[in-house]
């Protein structure tokens, strides 16, 4: 079955006890139900990854790009947290590794502060989904499968 990533990076695994103001009370194992749920109605499987370690993020996107150059994956959903901001080498594997990518963000980082307006990830990415909560993974998997299925 094709696949699609679901990426996480740092701090996501405290979903619904951080800041549940602005990120909801939904935990890391909801949005993965939730993926799988949405995933399962386009006939995709998923992988669903987290890390706080910026290597192990660039080193499953360079998987992924090989998993999608061999037909078995249609890209990644990536929510890179304060790495969008800030990580030109995750932008470097993304388009090092040809990964069809929709960017997530649970807030829209837009009406946050001035430092979070920027993303290194959105030149590379496919789409870009801000600010819908946990519903953006739903909203960016369909996107994902729709775009590449183009």
């Amino acid at each position: 079955m094709t696949s699609v990533l679901i990426l996480n990076g740092p701090n996501l695994n405290l979903l619904g006890t951080r800041r549940p103001e602005i990120y909801g009370s939904a935990t890391l194992a909801d949005v993965e139900e939730l993926c799988r749920q949405e995933a399962g109605k386009l006939g995709l499987d998923t992988v669903f990854r987290q890390s706080n370690h910026e290597g192990q993020l660039v080193d499953w996107i360079q998987e992924a790009g090989a998993e999608v150059k061999a037909g078995r994956c249609i890209g990644a959903v990536f929510n890179a947290g304060a790495y969008t901001h800030t990580s030109i080498a995750l932008h470097d594997a993304i388009e090092g590794a040809e990964l069809p990518v929709v960017e997530v963000h649970i807030s829209n980082v837009h009406r946050r502060e001035e430092f979070r307006h920027h993303s290194y990830l959105s030149p590379v990415a496919r789409g870009i989904v801000v600010g819908f909560g946990v519903y953006g993974y739903a909203l960016a998997i369909n996107g994902l499968y729709h775009a590449t299925r183009a």
